[in-house]
């Protein structure tokens, strides 16, 4: 059994691992099937996905359709201005088969340019607004990826009152001081404020270069029952984040078996002997956007 908690000040008690639909990206309907047949029998009751994520929302909608009330359903736009976030959230519900999204999210704001953009006059912001209003959403969320996200989500969450942050969050990632901090005073702003902090890339290990992808991620992960076990335990052991899984189907299987047999968190000790084994490196160096 997967455990669960609040999602911030939703009222919905979302399973901590949550399931990240970018593992449909690339998937027919057939494999799309067996990937939702593998997270109902799961137990998550949350999915999040995105406009961007190939053919996700497509292969989701015959499931929305018609297990709808089973799940906590969140989209992304990275749009920026009104019209096009607009006609994007329009377009995800007809594809989700839904007439209401329960998070919509600013997909990967970090770049400052593009901050500006969103809250300007005419920007996403307003169609954010507009849609909840109109009842097309329920909650909204902004989203980043590297080392900006935590200090970006800062100025965010200070500029509007949005319901759920997303970023990265693992043991190698947590030894930059500067992200460390960055990330754990996002973390008591939002505990204060019941806003719901998403983490990802849980299991990354460092970049590809010029490897060839053995998995649904644009990273290196994890690829062991043991190891992934460790960096799960480690995620989850702040009892503050949700984890969302990783793009790969047989990643997620073995982040789902590690989720319902949790133990106690891994030790410096453990996790550094990991690092090594595995020769992780930071996946993120800079303001990568």
């Amino acid at each position: 059994m997967i455990i669960k908690k609040e999602f911030g000040n939703t009222g919905h008690n979302s399973t901590r691992t949550i399931f990240g639909a970018f593992a449909l990206s690339e998937a027919n309907q057939k494999k799309a099937d067996e990937i939702m047949d593998t997270v109902m029998e799961s137990g998550i009751n949350h999915i999040d996905t995105a406009a961007s994520y190939g053919n996700s929302e497509t292969r989701l909608g015959p499931w929305i359709k018609k297990y709808r009330n089973k799940f906590f359903l969140a989209t992304k736009t990275e749009k920026r201005s009104y019209k096009e976030a607009k006609e994007e959230l329009n377009r995800s519900l007809e594809l989700l088969n839904t007439n209401v999204v329960d998070l919509w999210q600013m997909h990967n704001l970090v770049n400052m340019e593009q901050w500006q953009q969103a809250f300007a006059t005419g920007g996403a912001i307003e169609a954010f607004i507009e849609a909840k209003e109109q009842g097309l959403v329920k909650y909204l969320g902004v989203t980043g990826h590297g080392l900006a996200a935590p200090k970006m989500h800062l100025m965010s969450i200070k500029k509007f009152d949005f319901d759920a942050v997303l970023l990265p969050y693992n043991y190698i990632l947590m030894q930059n001081q500067e992200y460390s901090a960055d990330f754990n005073k996002l973390l008591n702003v939002c505990n204060e404020r019941s806003i719901a902090v998403q983490t990802i890339k849980s299991l990354a290990i460092g970049k590809l270069d010029n490897q060839k992808a053995q998995h649904n991620v644009w990273y290196n992960p994890l690829n062991s029952q043991d190891s992934i076990n460790k960096a799960v335990n480690w995620v989850l052991a702040n009892p503050d984040v949700f984890l969302n899984t990783s793009g790969d189907f047989e990643l997620l299987k073995m982040i789902i078996k590690a989720t319902k047999n949790l133990r106690e968190k891994p030790n410096n000790k453990i996790m550094d002997k990991l690092v090594v084994q595995n020769n992780m490196k930071p996946l993120f160096t800079g303001n990568e956007i």
